[in-house]
């Protein structure tokens, strides 16, 4: 076995516990940092600080590995871990947060997806940093609007109200400050790059832009505005 198989059985390890400690249940996909000599758009990108203090790990940690295996994310019924950079990170689709933004890279701006992980740490996500990012980056949004809405609609039935950075919802409106609009007067919701908007008379309204896991705002503000409709 060369010491790349026993760095690459070692993390698998290391990703199994922490998916068994967060509770992620079963491991349903696996994307991995592309291999050397393929196109930029898939490559891993390691900045010098992360280089830097890899070399420093290696020299303070005698028994590490020799070989260090390629990063790694693995999706899970209830969440998924990322592995990069000698860490585990878990992170849980019904407790994360998620931003979006977007990072210069040589071909243009590429998006970077920022989560939150179960120890309250952020964990960037480059779209060059594993293959198949929109792949990935779909599927991350599809699971943690589907392990947050319901628990979110049955908070605001109850009386709640949620947040999303400056915007508010409750069960009557959505609004910003001291601005408010109910859901029977929104005609349509919009999210575009992490921008919600809803139209209101024929005029479109851009609550606020960079907001904290916009898809699922736009999601609840979707069911909610039609739902209104419906029962008006």
């Amino acid at each position: 076995m060369t010491g790349s198989d026993r760095a690459e059985e070692l993390q698998l390890a290391r990703v199994s516990a922490a998916g068994s400690r967060a509770r992620l249940g079963r491991r349903r996909a696996t994307y991995r940092a592309a291999p050397p000599g393929h196109a930029p758009r898939t490559a891993p990108r390691r900045s010098l600080r992360q280089a830097l203090a890899t070399r420093i790990r290696r020299l303070w940690s005698p028994g590490a590995p020799a070989e260090e295996a390629a990063p790694r994310l693995d999706f899970y019924d209830h969440g998924m871990t990322v592995a990069t950079n000698g860490r585990i990170h878990a992170i849980r689709y019904d407790t994360t947060v998620v931003r979006r933004r977007g990072a210069l890279s040589p071909q243009g701006l590429a998006p970077v997806h920022v989560l939150r992980d179960i120890d309250g740490d952020h964990v960037l996500l480059h779209a060059a940093d594993f293959g198949y990012p929109e792949v990935w980056g779909r599927e991350i949004r599809r699971a943690v609007t589907g392990a947050q809405v319901p628990r979110a609609l049955a908070t605001l039935a109850g009386g709640g109200r949620l947040t999303f950075g400056p915007v508010w919802l409750t069960a009557d409106g959505i609004g910003r400050g001291t601005t408010s609009l109910r859901w029977d007067r929104i005609q349509r919701v919009a999210s575009v790059n992490g921008a919600v908007a809803v139209r209101v008379a024929g005029r479109w309204h851009v609550l606020a832009s960079g907001l904290p896991s916009p898809f699922v705002l736009h999601a609840l503000a979707a069911h909610l505005a039609t739902t209104t409709a419906g029962d008006g």
